[in-house]
C-alpha cells in the first residue's frame, strides 16, 4: 500500500517531524533542496543557465536552497522572487539571508522572458494554494511554459490543487516534479498529474504518525494482494459467480463479465440470460453454467435458488433499461446475502429508484461511470469530474455501499475506511466492453473469498494493469476489451506463482 496525502494531511507530518520529533524545519528544508539537486544532476538537465522561481512560502524557500547548492557546483544561476516579502516564511527569510551571503543573483521583478535559461526550477507555490493564480503568479506561470526550457516542479506544480489535481487559474507543466515523503492526490488525478511529468517520491525524513485517508497500490505488492490457492482444492473451493445480464440478442457484455470471472480464477460462473442468447455464448465460452429466462416471464422460484446458489452476485451488463430489469434488481437486492456489483443498466435501473437499496441485506458494490454516477446523484458531470473523490466517498457513505467510480483515474471509496485511487491503465482501456470486464475481475476475487472493498480496489487495480500488458502488445489504438482479459492471464502468470 503506497500512502497518497491531502494537503492538510502532509503539513500535519511535516510540523509533526518538527514540532514532536524534534528535526528542524530548516533541516527539513535543507534535505528537500539536495533531493532536488540530486535529481537534476541524475536526470542529465542541462545547468548551463538555470531560473529558479520562488515564491515566500516554504516552497520558495526550498527553491532558494536550490539556487545555493546549484552555485556551489558552478552554475549560473538566478533567483527570481514573486509575491509580497512581508509574507515570507521564518524559514524562507533565511533562505534568502544566506543566498545573499553567497552572492547568488536575485531578482523581485520577473524578466521580460525566460527565453535562454536551459533549466527552470518551479518554486512559486507548495501544496497549500487553494485560490486561483492570478496577477505576477499568474504571469510567471505563463512565461515559464512559454520558455522552452525543461521545467523541474518542487512538490507539485504551481497552479495545480494538492487535493483535487484541478487547476486554478493556470498551472505549470513540467517535464519532472520531486515530490516530498508521501505522494499528493493532485499528482494522482488529471490534470495535476499530466502537467507534473515523471514524479518522483524524495524521502525527506518526514515522519507519519498516522495512517492516510488514501491509498494507492504498487506492482511490487501485487503477490500478496492476490487471494491464496490452498492445493486440495475442488471447483466449488474458488466460489460461484452469478451473472445476470445480457438482453434480447446482446450476450458479448455477458460473455466478457463471465470469462474475466473465470480467468481471475473463479471455481464456476453461471449466466442468467434470456434465451435467445443461449447458443452462441455456449458456442463462445463452453465452460460456463447457463440459465436461459424468457422475457417478460420471469421465474421468481427459479431466481431465488441461482441467488442462493451464488457467493457473488454480477448484474446489469447488457441488460437495458427494462421492467425485467427492475423486477430481477429488486428480488436480488431483497435475498441475496453474499456480495451484489451492479454495473451499466442496473446502475439505470437503481437511478431511477435508489430507495431500492434499502431492502439489501448484502454488501454492494456500484460500478458508476461519471454519466451513471451523474444519474445517481443528480449531479452535473462537470461538478462530479472537480470533486472525483469527495462525490464518491459522500455517495458511499450516504447509502452504505462500495463505490467504484470509473474514470481515467477510478475511485473506490467504501464507508469508514480509506478511499483508494487507481493509477494503473491507459487511455486504450476506453473501449466498449471494459467495464464488464471489471465487473468480472471484481466477481472472480470475490468468489476465491476476498473481502468485497479489497476485491473492489485490488480488482481495478489488476484491470488497469492488464490494459496496460495489452496496450504495449497491441497499442492503445487496437485495444479491445477481450485484449484486457488476455493481458490479465499475463498478469497472472507471472505474479501468482
Amino acid at each position: 500500500m503506497q500512502y497518497l496525502v491531502t494537503s492538510s494531511e502532509m503539513k500535519h507530518f511535516d510540523a509533526y517531524t518538527s514540532q514532536q520529533i524534534g528535526l528542524p524545519a530548516m533541516v527539513l528544508m535543507e534535505r528537500a533542496a539536495l533531493a532536488i539537486v540530486q535529481q537534476l544532476n541524475c536526470e542529465q538537465y542541462n545547468l548551463l543557465k538555470v531560473a529558479v522561481v520562488c515564491g515566500y512560502g516554504n516552497n520558495g524557500g526550498d527553491g532558494v536552497a536550490v539556487a545555493r547548492l546549484l552555485k556551489l557546483q558552478h552554475i549560473e544561476v538566478t533567483i527570481y522572487l514573486i509575491g509580497n516579502p512581508n509574507n515570507a516564511s521564518q524559514q524562507t527569510r533565511q533562505q534568502i539571508k544566506i543566498a545573499q551571503h553567497y552572492n547568488i543573483k536575485i531578482n523581485t521583478s520577473l524578466p521580460k522572458t525566460f527565453h535562454g535559461y536551459t533549466t527552470i526550477v518551479d518554486a512559486i507555490f507548495g501544496i497549500g494554494l487553494n485560490r486561483v493564480v492570478t496577477d505576477d503568479f499568474l504571469h510567471a506561470i505563463e512565461l515559464i511554459n512559454q520558455s522552452g526550457a525543461d521545467i523541474l516542479a518542487i512538490d507539485i506544480p504551481s497552479g495545480i490543487c494538492a487535493d483535487t489535481g484541478q487547476i486554478l487559474g493556470n498551472a505549470i507543466k513540467a517535464k519532472q516534479t520531486v515530490t516530498f515523503a508521501y505522494q499528493k492526490i493532485g499528482l494522482t488525478l488529471y490534470p495535476g498529474v499530466d502537467l507534473a511529468g515523471k514524479i518522483v517520491i524524495a524521502d525527506i525524513g518526514i515522519y507519519i504518525d498516522k495512517p492516510t485517508n488514501h491509498f494507492t497500490y504498487h506492482s511490487s505488492e501485487l503477490t500478496n494482494l492476490l487471494p491464496k490457492r490452498e492445493n486440495y482444492t475442488n471447483k466449488g473451493s474458488f466460489g460461484k459467480v452469478l451473472v445476470i445480464a445480457g438482453s434480447q440478442n446482446m450476450c458479448g457484455a455477458a460473455y466478457l463479465s463471465a470469462k474475466a470471472a473465470y480467468r481471475t480464477g473463479a471455481g464456476l460462473v453461471r449466466i442468467y440470460t434470456p434465451q435467445c442468447n443461449h447458443d452462441v455464448l455456449l458456442s463462445q465460452l463452453p465452460e460456463v453454467i447457463l440459465t436461459p429466462f424468457i422475457p417478460n416471464q420471469i421465474n421468481k422460484a427459479q431466481l431465488e435458488q441461482l441467488i442462493n446458489w451464488a457467493s457473488v452476485i454480477v448484474i446489469g451488463p447488457g441488460m437495458g433499461v427494462s421492467d425485467d430489469t427492475y423486477n430481477i434488481l429488486s428480488q436480488v437486492l431483497a435475498y441475496s446475502t453474499v456480495p451484489i456489483i451492479i454495473d451499466a443498466d442496473a446502475l439505470n435501473t437503481l437511478a431511477q429508484d435508489i430507495t431500492l437499496l434499502k431492502h439489501a441485506q448484502a454488501t454492494i458494490i456500484l460500478t458508476p461511470h461519471l454519466g451513471e454516477m451523474a444519474r445517481l446523484t443528480q449531479l452535473s458531470i462537470e461538478t462530479i469530474k472537480n470533486n472525483l473523490i469527495k462525490t464518491a466517498e459522500k455517495f458511499a457513505e450516504a447509502n452504505q455501499v462500495i463505490c467504484v467510480m470509473k474514470d481515467a483515474k477510478t475511485i473506490v471509496a467504501t464507508p469508514k475506511q480509506a478511499t483508494y485511487i487507481n493509477q494503473s491503465g491507459n487511455n486504450g482501456m476506453a473501449t466498449g466492453g471494459a467495464g464488464d470486464v471489471l465487473t468480472g475481475i471484481m466477481a472472480g476475487l470475490i468468489a476465491q473469498h476476498l473481502p468485497a472493498s479489497k476485491a473492489a480496489c485490488l480488482g481495478v487495480y489488476l484491470h488497469g494493469l492488464a490494459g496496460d500488458i495489452s496496450a504495449n502488445k497491441i497499442s492503445k489504438y487496437s485495444m479491445l476489451a477481450s485484449d484486457i482479459i488476455d493481458g490479465l492471464t499475463d498478469i497472472l502468470n507471472s505474479k501468482a506463482k
